[in-house]
């Protein structure tokens, strides 16, 4: 038989997959690795072990699960744990009544009219609490398999191949790199819009007007992303600027979709999250009857860190049901895990005053939210004492995102190994501390800066000694290239 051509090339392939670049560490990854197995072949190091500073998995970083919500998740999954005493009746009861909406009360079910109706009107429940008591409809809301499964959805939706142009999507940089790579597979463009970063991260809405008219020329411009409580920047939008940004979106005919995973991690001096869709509502009708919103949220992220278990929602405003409702179709083939709903909804709804786990839920929470607090000072202190890196105010998230000053000697070097100048300064930091950074370019950044990203997860005295060897790190590589 003659042979033939194969069919799956790297050439063949679906490009727009090839321009997927998740991981965000990149090549720091694969050094990273290296260095791991060399401290164990006992080769000399400056360092003992790694440290790694680039992740928002909370659990993995040494945060304990929520009392609440594990007690709740472990009696559904063992219900045999009802007759113990070791468990408070409000985690008791609370686990009888999600039992009774489970298909023969297992979680081991599939369980979809558990996830697709009893679920959403808890869901928009929440929503209404916390949005003041503006409406929200439980047909408008779907549960979702986490938030990156939630971006997924809603550009699969919104992204029509068949148009002579490609769908543009507005997102602001510095962006989280889910982003990217959710629009490159999907066949979209991204039109990037910068964040003022001398002005705390906010958002020039005129600057964004004025660059509308370019990118039409090469797209379809579709969608306004916003990201807030910020990640990898840290900031938090305050309602003015939330209000220029739903008047952008109505005179440019743009869907905003609003990342609100991190809406729980506020602790910054006076800030205050808004969600998009109580200001929407908050303007009138004019607005929050045409304006077209999508906002998600995550037990990933939040308060909760709850990585593993994969769930989240979406809820539409102003978007006819029956576009989104394809969405069940395409999520037969991608099923919310059914203990990351359920936790889902056990988080939505913790325990109120007088409960028997109210004042641990409420210790636990607070303990977590002035942690935050307490690092991001620390983190914005040190710093900002280190000539030639700059770190804003961190409202919100986990991660402090500071510009760094590499000299031109360095960014010439970097350019000659094929490196962007921020890599080669993470990779130098690797070598020299053993501490791994994302280093800004995998998130945007203007051009000519250059930043990184770092988690605030590590405990307050190993975060201090962290950010003091980067801080004489850069001392030492700005000595060595200046």
């Amino acid at each position: 038989m003659a042979l033939r051509k194969k069919l799956l090339t790297l050439e063949s392939m679906n490009q727009s997959v090839r321009g997927a670049k998740v991981p965000i560490l990149g090549s720091l990854t694969i050094r990273a690795a290296e260095i791991q197995r060399e401290i164990q072949e006992g080769i000399h190091k400056p360092f003992t072990q790694l440290t790694p500073c680039f992740f928002g998995d909370m659990q993995a970083m040494g945060h304990k699960p929520f009392t609440f919500l594990r007690q709740v998740a472990s009696l559904c999954t063992y219900p045999e744990l009802l007759e113990s005493d070791q468990f408070p009746e409000d985690t008791k009861t609370r686990a009888q009544a999600i039992l009774k909406n489970l298909d023969d009360g297992s979680v081991g079910s599939y369980n979809p009219r558990y996830i697709a109706q009893i679920l959403p009107p808890k869901i928009a429940s929440f929503i209404q609490r916390r949005d003041n008591g503006v409406p929200s409809n439980p047909r408008n809301v779907i549960v979702s398999s986490g938030a990156s499964q939630a971006v997924l959805s809603v550009l699969s939706l919104i992204v029509n191949g068949e148009e002579e142009l490609k769908t543009g999507i507005l997102l602001p940089v510095p962006y989280y790199p889910l982003y990217m790579d959710t629009i490159a597979l999907s066949g979209a463009v991204m039109v990037p819009y910068y964040m003022d970063e001398d002005c705390g991260w906010t958002i020039n809405v005129n600057s964004i007007q004025k660059s509308l008219p370019a990118a039409r020329k090469h797209c379809n411009l579709k969608v306004l992303c916003v990201i807030n409580p910020g990640n990898p920047t840290g900031h938090v939008l305050t309602r003015d600027n939330i209000t220029a940004l739903i008047h952008l979106a109505a005179e440019e005919n743009l869907l905003i979709f609003a990342d609100e995973v991190y809406q729980a991690n506020v602790f910054g001096p006076g800030a205050v999250f808004h969600s998009f869709k109580k200001v929407l509502y908050e303007m009138g009708p004019k607005y929050s009857e045409q304006v077209q919103l999508v906002s998600i949220n995550s037990i990933s992220k939040g308060i909760s860190g709850e990585c593993g278990f994969r769930a989240g929602y979406i809820e539409f405003v102003n978007i006819d049901p029956a576009v989104f409702e394809v969405l069940y179709l395409l999520k037969s083939f991608n099923v919310p895990p059914v203990i990351g709903s359920l936790m889902l909804e056990v988080l939505l709804d913790p325990p109120q005053p007088g409960d028997p786990s109210y004042e641990t839920f409420l210790r636990e929470k607070q303990t977590l939210l002035n942690n935050l607090a307490e690092k991001a000072r620390i983190t914005e202190e040190i710093l900002n004492q280190a000539p030639g890196i700059h770190c804003n105010p961190i409202l919100g998230a986990l991660y402090a995102f500071p510009r760094v000053s590499i000299p031109d000697r360095a960014i010439r070097l970097a350019q000659d190994r094929g490196l962007e100048p921020d890599d080669l300064y993470c990779h130098a930091l690797l070598e020299d501390t053993g501490i791994v950074l994302c280093s800004g370019n995998g998130f945007g950044q203007a051009p000519g800066t250059y930043h990184f990203r770092i988690t605030l997860l590590h405990p307050i005295d190993e975060l201090k000694s962290i950010l003091q060897k980067i801080t004489h790190f850069h001392a030492r590589f700005m000595a060595e290239y200046s």
